[in-house]
Parts: structure tokens; C-alpha cells; sequence
């Protein structure tokens, strides 16, 4: 099922033995596009602190009754390592996240030192350039080699494996009103200092894109005739651990 971010944003939280908090927004990684953490505030029952949640602890998500249930104890979140989500977060929170969890510890290639000398320490402090916030992407500007064509409005995931297979675009500074949506394997990079997304096609090609009806659920009819109108692969011909 693919669904917005935005529909996340305020459902509650439900460990196995009780109610934890609500969500925030989410952290994504912008090398392989997969959502890595759900932000959760936790209100009065940790005095407001944010902690973070891995997808691979979601057991289902009732998007009619707003709710996300967890194979998690409330015990078990509570006593799992701080992270500060105001500040930018370093390799090594990550690996001491996913260790105490026994999560999965991507993107691929990280890797937790038994024993680490000081070079090796100093480099699993270093921070995740490319953990996002989508908060913070949302507004960025798009960018085509020919000049800028909207902005960010939202971002479409899917809910198996977590993936996101789309960015919605509001293309309002040039077409009043209509949205498209361009898959990540269409974006070159994405600049925090700059606040964009470049992509690797012309602003007359995003302009003509089959428009996209946020109201509505994305079919996979639409999808077929979205990448036959880019001319790429279809990422469900393709194996994710791959792309």
C-alpha cells in the first residue's frame, strides 16, 4: 500500500502493554529512499521526549483509525539509548540504536566496531549527511536542468519495506494548481544548503507529467502510465536491493 507521509503525522502509538505517544514526522535516508525512523513524541508519559522508532518495529498501521501498533513493550522504549532528535544524529547513536534493538543496521555498509581505536571512533561520530528530516525537505525547491519547477509538497511510501517511491510536487510557480509526482531514481541530489532537489529532466517534461490528485489513492494504472510517460523502469520489475 502506498500512502503520504503527512497521513502519519498525528496517529498514535501503541506498544504491546500500552499507548507511547504520536508521531511527529519522519527521518528518511536519501541514498536508498527508504523512511529509517518515525519520530514519536511521547507527551506526558516521558515529559515530551522525542524517540525514535524503526519501521522494522511497526507491526500494522490502521490509517482509517490513525493508529500504529508496535511489537514493542513500553519498557523497552523507555529504557532505549537517548537521541536527541534536535540535533543532527551521528553513525554511532544509529549502531547503538539498532544493537540494542537488534534491528538491521543500514544504509548498507555501516557496520558496528567491537572495538574501536580513535580514528574509527572519531568517524562513527561523524553525522548522517544523508538522514533527512521531512519536515525540513518539505517546501525545498525543484530543480530541473533548465530551472526551478516547484517544490516539494509531501512524500508517498510504501508501506512494504518502507520505501519511498514518490515525491509529490506542487508546480504552482508555473502551472497554478497542479501537482505531479517523480519517482527518486529521476533525482540527481539533494542539497541542504540550498534547500532542493535537482532532477535529471527538463522543466517541459515535469510540466506535461500525468497530474496527481492528492485526494486520491495512487493505482497502479497511474503508475504504468507514469513511467511509460518518463520512459524508465518500473521499480516493481525491479529487486529493492538493487536500487
Amino acid at each position: 500500500m502506498l500512502f503520504q507521509t503527512r497521513r502519519l503525522e498525528g496517529a498514535s502509538l501503541h506498544a504491546t502493554d500500552g499507548k507511547i505517544g504520536h508521531v511527529e514526522e519522519c527521518y528518511f535516508d536519501d541514498e536508498r529512499w527508504r523512511v529509517r525512523y518515525i519520530v514519536v513524541n511521547t507527551g506526558s508519559w516521558l515529559l515530551g521526549k522525542e524517540v525514535l522508532i524503526s519501521p522494522h518495529a511497526v507491526n500494522k498501521v490502521d490509517f482509517e483509525e490513525k493508529m500504529i501498533y508496535l511489537d514493542l513493550t513500553v519498557e523497552k522504549i523507555k529504557n532505549s539509548p537517548d537521541i536527541d532528535t534536535d540535533k543532527p544524529i551521528s553513525r554511532r547513536k544509529q549502531a547503538e540504536y539498532h544493537t540494542y534493538y537488534g534491528f538491521p543496521v543500514y544504509p548498507a555498509g555501516m557496520v558496528i566496531p567491537m572495538a574501536p581505536d580513535a580514528e574509527t571512533e572519531k568517524e562513527d561520530e561523524q553525522i548522517d549527511i544523508h538522514l533527512r528530516s521531512s519536515h525540513e525537505v518539505r517546501g525545498y525547491h525543484i530543480k530541473a536542468v533548465d530551472g526551478m519547477v516547484g517544490h516539494v509538497e509531501d512524500f508517498i511510501v510504501d508501506e512494504d519495506g518502507w520505501y519511498i517511491r514518490y515525491l509529490i510536487v506542487d508546480t504552482r510557480n508555473i502551472l497554478p494548481g497542479k501537482k505531479v509526482v517523480i519517482s527518486p531514481k529521476w533525482i540527481k541530489n539533494v542539497s541542504w544548503a540550498e534547500s532542493t532537489v535537482t532532477v535529471n529532466t527538463e522543466k517541459t517534461i515535469i510540466k506535461e507529467a500525468p497530474s496527481y490528485d492528492i485526494s486520491k489513492p495512487i493505482t497502479r494504472e497511474y503508475e504504468e502510465k507514469l513511467f511509460d510517460y518518463y520512459g524508465t523502469v518500473k521499480y516493481w520489475l525491479e529487486d529493492d536491493s538493487t536500487t
